[in-house]
């Protein structure tokens, strides 16, 4: 096998003083050297280097191809870094990693924090909605910024969102001669000379967390009334039974409820929604921002049965209305063995088309009928909902 052409080089605020032998070696063999430009000034590299396309891309390096190249990250390139950006272009043997202390481990130690018990996160290129699914009481995180100014936007994001009284550690270019570790509370944020690198960390205290359990709050989300409500959303999770890296395809999404909701369940888990109506699309696509889920729900407008092939292939399907045969036809011809299907009916019409279709492939039909307390006059009574019908299969 050749020798890789790649070298993936950590480096820390302190420059060519922590490198290792062998990463000082890859450095100097390398004809290019591809980086930050403040890496690229850190490393003393002359001619050979090559600053990183405004926005990022990999396909110089890829390009390069062939020479002896090397890239520089901050502290270990696998940990939010550019090397799991590069590698994932590449054969095993094309490159080779050179760690060092990342700067999540650095701001560990200067805490004195246990890092296994710690959240991070990269936000430098990520919205702060990120945290909604994770903060809560008690929770310490440490969160990579873009830049100083991006520190006091984090501290209003989490005084707007109920976090203010939580306990920020703001902690500048680690490691190197310009090391800073400042504190405050989120409220009271009032620093104006935050440099970059920084990283944040924090110790969440204020709001409640989002709540773990199957149906959320119907006003969490933005919706025009056309919504799975609350108990029939909690019923309709269990039957798709979200699981870690799976992906859904929610047909006739209306909100994104679904979507959301089987998103944060499991890790990894990823979601297809399909809406037909504009403005349904665009409230699907602000309740992905809402919940930070916006990296892992992607939303399509148009007709679901002229949509599905250019989908990634599902493993669980939810269908809120508008079931057709034609639609159930196409799809069951589509599924994969092992693939999961969630049906729910409102009207008789959908209601026959899944009993029929329950009676030829089997699986479960359950029927949901609620009823919640309201206003009868001066007094209170039942208000009945629809009742609900729901064919769920694996095929």
């Amino acid at each position: 096998m050749a020798d890789p052409w790649l070298s993936i080089i950590g480096l820390g605020e302190d420059g060519l003083n922590g490198l290792s032998p062998a990463s000082r070696a890859a450095l100097e063999a390398a004809e290019i050297v591809f980086g930050a430009p403040r890496h690229l000034d850190l490393a003393e590299l002359g001619t050979r280097r090559q600053a990183w396309p405004v926005p990022f891309d990999i396909a110089p390096v890829l390009a390069a191809r062939g020479r002896r190249v090397a890239v520089l990250a901050s502290g270990d390139p696998f940990w939010h870094g550019a090397g799991g950006s590069l590698v994932g272009h590449l054969e095993r043997g094309e490159w080779r990693g050179f760690p060092a202390p990342s700067t999540l481990s650095l701001a560990a130690s200067a805490l004195g924090w246990r890092l296994e018990e710690v959240l991070t996160l990269a936000l430098h290129a990520a919205p702060f909605e990120r945290l909604t699914p994770i903060l809560s009481p008690g929770a310490r995180l440490l969160c990579t910024l873009r830049d100083g100014e991006a520190a006091g936007a984090l501290a209003t994001w989490l005084t707007d969102k109920g976090f203010g009284a939580s306990r920020l550690t703001i902690l500048e270019a680690l490691g190197g001669p310009r090391e800073r570790i400042r504190e405050t509370p989120a409220s009271l944020y009032g620093f104006s000379d935050v440099t970059h690198p920084v990283t944040v960390a924090i110790e969440a205290l204020g709001a409640r967390a989002l709540p773990r359990a199957s149906g959320l709050p119907d006003d969490l989300f933005a919706h025009d009334g056309q919504i799975t409500k609350r108990p029939i959303r909690a019923l309709t999770l269990s039957a798709l039974a979200p699981r870690p890296g799976e992906h859904l395809w929610d047909l006739g999404a209306g909100s994104g409820s679904i979507s959301v909701e089987f998103c944060l369940a499991a890790p990894g888990a990823t979601a297809s929604a399909v809406e037909t109506r504009a403005d349904r699309a665009d409230n699907i696509r602000e309740n992905a921002r809402r919940f930070g889920l916006d990296h892992r729900l992607q939303v399509h407008a148009g007709a679901s049965i002229d949509l599905m092939g250019d989908l990634p292939d599902p493993d669980v399907i939810f269908i809120g209305g508008g079931a057709s045969q034609a639609l159930l036809a196409t799809l069951w011809a589509r599924m994969a063995p092992g693939t999961s299907l969630v049906i729910n009916a409102v009207t008789l019409e959908t209601e026959a088309l899944l009993t029929r279709w329950h009676a030829d492939q089997g699986g479960h039909l359950l029927r949901i009928e609620t009823s919640e307390a309201g206003p009868l006059g001066s007094m209170r009574g039942w208000d009945r909902a629809r009742p609900v019908l729901q064919w769920s299969v694996t095929k």
